[in-house]
């Protein structure tokens, strides 16, 4: 059976990695959000004419709404 400070010992490990992640993670959605615009130029191009089309864009947008939130804080100081 663990003890109550085995379990606390662990807590500063597990935030650490949760630091360590944070980063890679916001550089990737800030990335994200600068290159994901692009493909919704072929889908403006030739219309939005079928649910299909529609749906692909509304889909490209909704992540490129949560990419932006993500890497909101890439690169500031």
């Amino acid at each position: 059976m663990a003890s109550p400070l085995s379990d606390f010992r662990a807590l500063p490990r597990s935030r650490h990695v949760g630091e360590s992640l944070r980063k890679p993670v916001r550089f990737l959605g800030f990335w994200s959000a600068v290159a994901l615009p692009f493909l919704h130029i072929p889908l403006l191009l030739t219309g939005l004419d079928g649910s299909a089309e529609t749906g692909a864009f509304l889909a490209l947008f909704a992540l490129n709404v949560v990419a932006l939130v993500v890497g909101h804080g890439h690169g500031g100081h």
